[in-house]
């Protein structure tokens, strides 16, 4: 009898510790605040205005994760993003799986490359970095304003660096 009598108050007693225990783990104050300053390579859509009002150099890259030159030019892509966090904004799309993302942008083939100054002024390179890499100038055909500067095809680290750097990235 004592037995049952013990059994009956340890297991509610149990019971409520459990539950206890998990709304205590659930409303706890103590786990560190996830970080989510820093953006992501990855974006699944383009909110130009958002990006171009973070005052940092933009480059925005639509390729596709089937698509075999944007496979190869993904480590360096990978490499200049970890160098350049907090000193310019890079970002990666894939147009295959997000098509309507690259709906607004001249995106003839991939990978493509959009590049914008830390004042969301399309980027104009300089002769000698021109020479070297090609670009492609889109203007409004009635203001003949220039709103985009591209490059089609992969670029390696160097290039996206110098890019970068020519856009007021210190290293």
């Amino acid at each position: 009898m004592e037995k049952k009598r013990v059994v009956q108050i340890l297991v509610p007693a149990v019971i409520l510790v459990i539950i206890a225990s998990i709304w205590f783990m659930k409303n706890s104050n103590s786990r560190p605040p996830v970080d989510d300053s820093s953006p992501s390579l990855e974006i699944t859509n383009v909110d130009l205005e958002e990006i171009k009002g973070k005052g940092l150099p933009v480059m925005i890259n639509f390729g596709s994760d089937s698509c075999i030159p944007c496979r190869q030019m993904a480590p360096a892509l990978e490499k200049i993003y970890g160098e350049m966090l907090g000193k310019a904004v890079i970002h990666y799309i894939d147009v295959w799986k997000y098509p309507e993302a690259a709906r607004d942008f001249p995106v003839r083939v991939i990978p493509t490359q959009i590049f914008f100054t830390a004042d969301g002024e399309p980027y104009r390179p300089g002769a000698e970095l021109a020479e070297e890499v090609p670009f492609i100038f889109y203007k409004k055909k009635d203001t003949d304003e220039h709103v985009f500067t591209v490059h089609e095809g992969g670029l390696t680290a160097e290039q996206m660096r110098a890019i970068l750097v020519e856009m007021g990235v210190t290293e």
